[in-house]
């Protein structure tokens, strides 16, 4: 999963927020009960969606769960179920594809012959495991696996002129099937079709900002990248973009959900938020409060401001920010990214890889002082890229209290 859907808390009515976090959690909680406590490092905000889509169609399911410190310290009600398992299950198998990739290419730690023999033990079991939950399910994991096998021969044979569709395919092929499942784990086949389509435009989505967020990095460096190698431009690849976004806001209207609100605010809202960000448009907030009936979108945008410079992006490897407007962090102090207990690690630019085995050091110490919730910026413990923190905000203002109903959609 790309880590493209992060919600702004004001983009989020009190109830969302809460429920968003749940699935946060369940699916985190899910990959810990079906898989060990190392697979908990492969929660990511994109693989919650999965759990979403379940629960819109179904209903509500939730279990109490203990303290946590990403909580701080705080029980919460979770996401459980089938949803949060297909989610944990999705998550793990793209996660073992990209740990065997890296062992293939001897990247960073994977060059000395040790660790890949460790790297390729984890992301064999991650994959027996995937499997094993799959057959419970009642999903083969071998259509993931398979389209992940595909991309990196479906890379060899572009060039330019050739289509960056067809780069995307395998992802776009991986993920509406995962999407599609969720409406049969729900009891409402009739909704694959169209969730299916969701899947494959968000898919494609998802490759194409990497592709853009990536772009000077990769060409500073030399690396392969889809829009390089096929000779797109950032143009093209907007307008493609914006597509696959109008593309699955058609495609949901399509689905029998049984409260679709949160999914609506993920796949619609934050997706064209997601876009802006790639391409650096100037920040226009569109917090989002949804009207209390289930699936009902209340029309009515509010018009941009004047043009502004982009802000640094913390979310994407560039250098620290300063707290926004002197904002405080957690018992009034200033936040500091890079101080006292957040030290390490340091956010690095360009952006330091880890192995691993650093890696997983990096997730346990970040999640003990509390970094992913509370530092922002904060380095990603395994791409060293700077991430948001998910208690903070993205939004250069949060004062809201003016509005009404910002959703600019026209559902």
């Amino acid at each position: 999963m790309f880590g493209i859907i992060r919600p702004c808390r004001n983009r989020l009515d009190a109830e969302l927020r809460e429920s968003w976090l749940a699935h946060l959690c369940g699916l985190c909680l899910a990959l810990r009960d079906d898989h060990g406590h190392l697979a908990r490092v492969v929660t990511n905000y994109d693989g919650l969606v999965i759990s979403a889509l379940v629960e819109a169609q179904v209903g509500r399911s939730r279990r109490a769960a203990g303290p946590c410190a990403l909580r701080g310290m705080q029980p919460a009600d979770v996401a459980v179920g089938t949803g949060a398992r297909l989610a944990a299950l999705v998550s793990l198998v793209l996660a073992s594809a990209k740990v065997g990739d890296h062992v293939a290419d001897g990247d960073g730690v994977f060059a000395r012959a040790p660790m890949r023999g460790v790297g390729r033990q984890v992301a064999r079991r991650w994959a027996a495991q995937a499997a094993e939950t799959g057959l419970d399910l009642g999903f083969d994991t071998a259509v993931l696996v398979d389209a992940v096998r595909r991309q990196s021969e479906v890379e060899a044979a572009a060039g330019p002129g050739s289509s960056v569709l067809a780069v995307t395919e395998p992802t776009e092929t991986a993920a509406g099937e995962a999407v599609a499942r969720t409406a049969l784990l729900s009891g409402r086949p009739g909704n694959a079709a169209p969730l299916r389509e969701v899947g494959r435009l968000f898919g494609r989505l998802a490759h194409l900002l990497d592709a853009v967020e990536d772009l000077a990095e990769d060409r500073a460096s030399g690396a392969w990248n889809p829009l390089v190698a096929t000779g797109t431009t950032p143009r093209e690849a907007r307008r493609l973009c914006d597509d696959a976004a109008l593309g699955i806001e058609l495609a949901l209207r399509e689905v029998e959900f049984a409260d679709d609100r949160l999914v609506h605010v993920l796949l619609v809202h934050e997706v064209r938020q997601s876009i802006k960000r790639a391409f650096g448009d100037p920040h226009v907030h569109t917090p989002h409060r949804p009207p209390h009936a289930p699936g009902a979108h209340g029309g009515g945008a509010v018009p941009p401001p004047g043009p502004v410079p982009p802000p640094s992006a913390p979310g994407r490897g560039g250098p620290p920010v300063p707290p926004r407007d002197g904002k405080k962090g957690r018992g009034g102090a200033a936040q500091r990214p890079g101080s006292g207990l957040w030290a390490w690690p340091k956010l690095k630019t360009p952006p330091v890889s880890r192995g691993v085995l650093l890696g997983c050091l990096a997730v346990l110490y970040q999640c003990g002082t509390c970094q992913f919730c509370c530092r922002d910026p904060h380095p990603g413990p395994f791409s060293g890229k700077g991430r948001e923190a998910w208690c903070n905000c993205d939004c250069p203002s949060c004062d809201c209290n003016g509005c009404d109903n910002c959703c600019d959609c026209a559902c």
